[in-house]
């Protein structure tokens, strides 16, 4: 919206700052953190009011876990909308409104927060920490996958790109056409980053920490595709669109650094299943839309380890009826061998930090 105020130039030249997207990138971030700061305790208040309160795991499932994580009773959840709602205002506001990939990411992170704002309330009219099943999930997640290899496949300007397969450290893409497996691909990376923050969102602050290492990430790599010449230099995918979602990218990390405002140990609010499906799955889909998905394995390097944790977890109880860990994800498994909530989630920031700058490395390494 506030883009195109540079048509105002002609009266005054300082309008032409509006055509930058460095400059809407930094103003969305800070729309987004003052934002999320000035409605934060309004939207808390009103969670607790509704006794919208995160239902921990009993003594009965996990004892020691839930002896850590007793006094966290009823502290409120659904944080997420304010992420969500922070994001999509500030994007609106500074980014380019005719950019098919802003609507593109927008829509997942409503798309996703929906799906996530249902498990939420079920989770807590219930007073279990089951909410939606799993199949469930995995239906409207895969529906989301389908509908953005639609976008990219019926439109001759994407299509091509989108059909390419880019691995890092390779120039050139490593399959020029995937065909089918197009839609299986982009489901893959959807669904494996929505449910890998998922998973990774057990302490205060770790999620939504992690998450702003990833979105600087994107918005540097989302940048370096939308602009010719560093595409060109760098020799990454070059996608006309991209540049764009520097400004989403940069929303999420303001909005990121604000909820985290409230979201640090000891945590006034949850941003539960709301805050992070969306955030994974938008982050997926931003990752495709610059053309650098498998690199989001390395740069989201800590949201896979968690996410492989728990798929370790399951397949050596199933083959040999013992624990690989002590609990899963590996958060947990740190907690209960005697690390503090405060050490796991510094180290696993610290983490998120080295994986991210490893990931952005790999562009000159190619």
């Amino acid at each position: 919206m506030m883009y195109y105020l540079h048509r105002l130039s002609d009266q005054f030249i300082g309008f032409n700052v509006f055509l930058y997207v460095t400059f809407r990138a930094i103003a969305a971030a800070v729309t987004a953190f003052l934002g999320t700061l000035i409605f934060g305790n309004f939207i808390i208040r009103k969670l607790t009011a509704l006794k919208l309160g995160q239902p921990i795991r009993g003594a009965a499932e996990v004892h020691r876990l839930a002896e850590l994580h007793g006094v966290k009773q009823g502290t409120p959840t659904m944080g997420g909308v304010l992420v969500i709602g922070a994001v999509f205002v500030s994007s609106v506001l500074w980014a380019r409104l005719d950019n098919r990939f802003v609507w593109l990411a927008l829509f997942s992170l409503v798309y996703l927060g929906a799906l996530g704002f249902a498990d939420d309330y079920l989770k807590v009219t219930k007073k279990k920490s089951d909410g939606i099943s799993g199949r469930i999930k995995l239906f409207f997640q895969i529906a989301l996958a389908a509908i953005i290899t639609a976008v990219f496949l019926t439109n001759p300007l994407l299509e091509v790109q989108a059909r390419s397969l880019y691995v890092p450290f390779v120039k050139a893409p490593v399959i020029a056409n995937m065909s089918w497996f197009t839609f299986v691909f982009f489901a893959l990376v959807i669904v494996g980053s929505s449910n890998a923050v998922n998973l990774t969102d057990g302490l205060d602050g770790l999620a939504i920490g992690c998450t702003i290492t990833v979105a600087f990430a994107y918005a540097l790599l989302s940048y370096a595709a939308g602009n010719f010449r560093i595409a060109e230099y760098l020799q990454v995918p070059f996608y006309p669109f991209a540049g764009e979602l520097t400004v989403v990218c940069s929303a999420l990390i303001g909005a990121g650094l604000g909820f985290l405002w409230f979201n640090c140990y000891p945590a006034k609010v949850f941003m539960g299943d709301t805050g992070s499906l969306a955030i994974g799955g938008m982050m997926g889909v931003v990752a495709i839309c610059c053309k650098q998905e498998l690199l989001l394995v390395v740069v989201g390097g800590v949201f896979v380890i968690e996410a492989v944790s728990v798929i370790v977890q399951v397949l050596s109880f199933k083959l040999t009826g013992k624990r690989f860990f002590v609990m899963s994800p590996l958060h947990h498994h740190f907690e209960l061998t005697g690390w503090k909530e405060s050490t796991v989630i510094v180290r696993f920031w610290i983490l998120s930090i080295i994986f991210a700058l490893f990931g952005l490395a790999t562009l000159k390494l190619r």
